[in-house]
């Protein structure tokens, strides 16, 4: 009993070493593996951390490559842009030289416009001489003037024609003074068309025309007194279109 008593004894002793040897021989293979699980966790959030950080230079890349594609089209448009300026440039330089060769050619007959107007002036009949002689003398002076564009020189003297052919198809009364008999005198003027020049003085004791023929001015007799005056009213607005009876030039 007492052998049996030790024997059991003994495996009890022997079972508790071993299992304290066991938990021993354990601990190290435990404490790896907590140090591994630990640096897995850590490891995978370097992971983690590091596709977060490949996912956004992701999406920089698709944005950059989006703002690139969207450059890549507006250089194209801009190209096409540049390409047609520069063709509408070229078509302007030609333009310009065209321009610049009818500006050669259209000052000469500008000149010779004016001087033939003037020529012309000169012998008609001498209605409104100041007004006429000023705008020939206006037109002359533009001529000089370097920051007049040719286009509205060209304008202007052909306005002046405009003018003058005008006359030729309107009545028109106006005032002036005209020398009578060797006494300056305040006239009426009346103008028909270019076929007929007539005055009458104020006071209505003097009246007459201008002769083509003979370039001067004749007396006309008091018959026709009552005829330039109601062609006067007419020129006027005061009275309504009518006959008149004026002497005129007859056709050779």
């Amino acid at each position: 009993m007492k052998t049996l008593t030790s024997s059991i004894l003994t495996v009890a002793i022997a079972a508790g070493l071993m299992q304290s040897a066991s938990a021993t021989s354990l601990q190290p293979v435990l404490s790896a593996s907590s140090g591994i699980t630990e640096s897995a966790a850590k490891s995978q959030q370097k992971i983690d951390k590091i596709n977060e950080q490949v996912q956004n230079k992701l999406q920089e890349f698709r944005t950059v490559n989006k703002e690139t594609d969207g450059l890549v089209v507006y250089n194209e448009q801009l190209e096409k842009q540049l390409a047609s300026q520069l063709a509408e440039m070229e078509q302007l330089n030609l333009d310009i030289d065209r321009v610049s060769v009818i500006e050669r050619q259209i000052t000469p007959l500008m000149i010779r416009m004016i001087d033939g107007l003037e020529q012309f002036v000169s012998l008609d009949v001498p209605f409104l001489p100041e007004e006429r002689s000023n705008r020939i003398n206006d037109l002359k002076e533009m001529m000089g003037k370097a920051d007049v564009a040719v286009s509205e020189k060209f304008r202007r003297v052909l306005e002046a024609y405009q003018v003058e052919v005008g006359y030729g198809r309107t009545i028109e009364a106006y005032s002036g003074l005209l020398d009578i008999e060797g006494q300056e005198r305040d006239v009426d003027f009346l103008r028909i068309g270019r076929v007929s020049l007539v005055y009458l003085s104020r006071d209505g004791s003097k009246l007459g025309r201008w002769d083509e023929e003979s370039k001067s001015w004749q007396a006309l007799s008091a018959d026709y007194r009552m005829h330039i005056t109601k062609g006067l009213r007419m020129a006027k607005k005061q009275l309504a279109p009518d006959l008149l009876t004026l002497p005129i030039k007859a056709a050779p």
